[in-house]
């Protein structure tokens, strides 16, 4: 299973990436996080399923300096992640 999350709010400048990196290693999940031009921050992950919802919840809440004030997650196809770990880009 492979998801693409838009997480917008105070999400860059505030470590969220390195947030979302330490779970998604902790859960087994392979993919990437990055800033994205417009504030918001992306992330993109594969892995069993219900790591990526236990993920999902994680991100909503994001670090102690994010101020979250959305979560749109995506299904997406997971042949179009080549990562074989999780990355900040």
């Amino acid at each position: 299973m492979a998801a693409l999350f838009l997480i917008v709010g105070q999400v860059q400048g505030v470590g969220y990436r390195w947030f979302v990196a330490r779970h998604s290693r902790r859960l087994g999940l392979h993919g990437h996080a990055r800033n994205l031009p417009d504030g918001t921050v992306e992330v993109v992950v594969t892995g069993p399923g219900e790591s990526i919802d236990e993920l999902q919840g994680l991100l909503r809440d994001g670090p102690a300096f994010a101020k979250v004030t959305s979560v749109e997650r995506r299904d997406i196809l997971d042949h179009n992640i080549n990562q074989k770990y999780f990355e900040i880009m």
